[in-house]
């Protein structure tokens, strides 16, 4: 049996190594610290930023769905707007005292302003861009058109003044969809004013100039001065008159659509507005038959102002034509009664000239006598019986 001899360890050489790998072990938890620090600090980055996303799609589509529920609100009054007009025309033309044209205007009007571009003053002459600064240069393709009219009128100045009277001079011509129509088929000029989501770039525009179809059956007389075409004044929509209307139209098939008008009066209530926006990202078979069977809706109910307009015209053409066959006949009778009345006058004429012969005669058969009985010479008498006698003749 053997034994190891016992190895003595000086103390200091002990503390030495005490101190040695306890400093060791200190480096080993710091790095170890570190790296979970790392870690955590990353952790709470990706975090953040995943709630930062989150959160912009969520801002994302709720901006959307604003928009969406703004581009419903306008097309839905303004629908409500050119009923109301249709329904008030009878044969007396709409001038700027009608309310209901007023509104209209407005209604237009904002839906020509929805997302248009900021301002940019090289722009226009007042620094301020309107729709009117698209108009100008989208409808430029249309035949005789009153664009340079308007540049032209003294009075008005500013770029919204503009587009107001533009909108008159468009409805007196009875031209206004034919404009809003070629100006949709200038899509580039039509996509450098107006920022995505806007009226003016999706399907609402078509349904819009449908709409306008319907106005070339009024007639409408403006003048185009006066405070009304102040640029100064923004255009206000009372929806007070359109309230009427969202329990009569089908097509507004749930109650969020039935309450599309009230939700536009106020921002708030727009921003916590259930609707879904005409087109989503999500396409679904349900919900396209459901645009569709709107469109349809829309168009059916086109139709129906339509046909109602084309009934009333026809009334006020057979009470035309009513009229006219009356002053035909009474044309016709005071036609007979100036031929009666002429050869009346011409048998006058006759006999009159009779007289005046008879009395012609006798008058210088007086003469003849009055030579004879006072002693005319020969020649006298020969002369007095040549000139009866070439008279007689």
């Amino acid at each position: 049996m053997s034994f190891s001899a016992p190895v003595a360890i000086s103390p200091g050489l002990l503390s030495r190594t005490g101190h040695t790998a306890a400093a060791e072990g200190g480096r080993g938890l710091s790095r170890s610290g570190k790296l979970e620090a790392g870690g955590s600090l990353r952790r709470v980055k990706s975090g953040c930023f995943q709630t930062a996303m989150a959160m912009g799609l969520t801002s994302k589509k709720s901006s959307s769905r604003n928009i969406g529920v703004e581009r419903k609100n306008l097309i839905t009054v303004c629908r409500f707007s050119v009923k109301t007009l249709l329904e008030k025309y009878t044969a007396e033309p709409i001038d700027d005292s009608s309310e209901e044209f007023i509104n209209f205007a407005a209604i237009l009007e904002h839906i020509l302003s929805h997302r248009f571009k900021g301002p940019g003053g090289w722009f226009s002459s007042d620094g301020q861009r309107s729709f009117w600064d698209y108009i100008r240069l989208a409808c430029s393709k249309v035949h005789n058109n009153c664009i340079s009219s308007i540049e032209s009128i003294e009075n008005i100045s500013t770029s919204r003044a503009k587009g107001r009277a533009w909108i008159r001079v468009a409805l007196m011509e009875k031209r206004l969809s034919e404009y809003v129509a070629t100006a949709l088929r200038d899509t580039r000029t039509t996509r450098r004013f107006y920022d995505d989501g806007a009226i003016m770039l999706r399907e609402e525009a078509t349904v819009l100039t449908g709409m306008l179809i319907g106005l070339s059956t009024i007639d409408f007389s403006f003048c185009l001065k006066g405070e009304v075409l102040d640029g100064k004044t923004p255009a206000v929509i009372d929806y007070t008159p359109y309230l009427k209307f969202t329990q009569s139209y089908d097509y507004l098939s749930d109650e969020e659509d039935r309450r599309s008008v009230d939700s536009s009066a106020s921002d708030e209530s727009v921003a916590e507005h259930p609707y879904i926006p005409l087109v989503t990202d999500e396409e679904t078979w349900s919900n396209k038959c459901r645009k569709m069977e709107q469109r349809f809706k829309i168009i059916h109910a086109q139709k129906g102002y339509l046909e109602e307009l084309v009934r009333l015209r026809e009334s006020q053409l057979k009470n035309v034509e009513t009229e006219n066959k009356r002053l035909d006949a009474k044309l016709e009778e005071l036609q007979v009664q100036s031929q009666q009345e002429k050869k009346e006058l011409e048998a006058i004429i006759l006999e009159l000239q009779a007289q005046l012969y008879a009395h012609t005669l006798s008058h210088l058969h007086l003469l003849y006598r009055t030579y004879i009985l006072n002693g005319g010479t020969e020649s006298s008498r020969t002369k007095s019986k040549i000139s009866y006698t070439v008279f007689r003749r």
